[in-house]
């Protein structure tokens, strides 16, 4: 680049990577300004403006608004320029967090969807005997009356608001009577699901950490029972005894599909030897 004593716009615009509505823009806001020609009143720039086209690009790459930019363009003195890079820390740090809570939240639930498509394409049906690994879970106790109403729940969802918290994951309910659950009679019940922040002590239980038996379920809610008479055989089958209560783990489910044929559902039990 050759250097001169003034650029027209058209030049900085193509030496610099800029659109000329953008020179014009902050030559309005007087970020870069330009002197205008006695002649023909055409914009001209000075090396020193031109220079200051790198040096906004750099503090827009790093996230600062225009009116940030200025006292940064001016010269101002140290303190106040890490006050501001201070403040932009504190920012983008919140900017980081919540996105990292949306990859989560967006990640897991791709995983449940991979899961349900794997279950239902492989026709994954067996009982197995599993350890399940030891995690914090939000929960809320309740009384139970309906499914879609336990799965898409107003109160637990509110209670999460209520804690300053996000949920991610499949929904868990611990049915406290599997035979209970299976006659659809009202019993007590603990929803459960992960959370994007922290929890409290007093807020969260652990799920896990033992083996349990377990088994996916294909189709509507209204026919797990077929699932639990199927563990209840095996388990007899195989010098097992299972526990008084239960968990059903809802992979796809009202949240993901309409179509109850494509619902997946892991129920489990905790298990012993005879």
């Amino acid at each position: 680049m050759k250097h001169k004593e003034r650029y027209s716009i058209g030049e900085v615009s193509k030496i610099c990577n800029i659109s000329k509505k953008a020179l014009r823009y902050y030559d309005n806001i007087g970020l870069i300004s330009s002197e205008r020609s006695s002649i023909n009143n055409y914009r001209y720039y000075s090396n020193e403006s031109l220079l200051s086209v790198p040096v906004i690009k750099y503090y827009k790459q790093m996230g600062f608004k225009l009116d940030e930019m200025r006292g940064f363009i001016e010269g101002n003195v140290y303190t106040a320029i890490k006050r501001s890079f201070n403040s932009k820390i504190v920012e983008l740090k919140k900017i980081q967090e919540e996105t990292r809570r949306m990859y989560v939240s967006v990640k897991d639930w791709h995983s449940l969807i991979v899961e349900a498509e794997m279950v239902i394409d492989k026709n994954i049906l067996e009982v197995a005997i599993k350890y399940v690994e030891s995690s914090d879970y939000l929960y809320q106790e309740q009384t139970f009356r309906n499914i879609k109403e336990s799965i898409i729940n107003i109160e637990f969802t509110n209670y999460v608001e209520r804690v300053n918290n996000e949920i991610t994951g499949p929904v868990i309910i611990n049915f406290s009577s599997f035979k209970d659950r299976i006659q659809n009679n009202t019993q007590n019940v603990i929803i459960m699901q992960k959370t994007l922040k922290e929890c409290k002590e007093k807020e969260k239980m652990k799920f896990g950490g033992l083996m349990m038996i377990s088994c996916y379920h294909i189709g509507s809610h209204e026919t797990i029972h077929e699932t639990y008479e199927k563990i209840r055989k095996w388990s007899l089958g195989h010098n097992y005894v299972i526990g008084e209560e239960s968990f059903e783990r809802y992979v796809t489910d009202y949240w993901t599909t309409r179509s109850t044929s494509q619902f997946v559902t892991e129920v489990m039990m905790k298990v012993s030897r005879k």
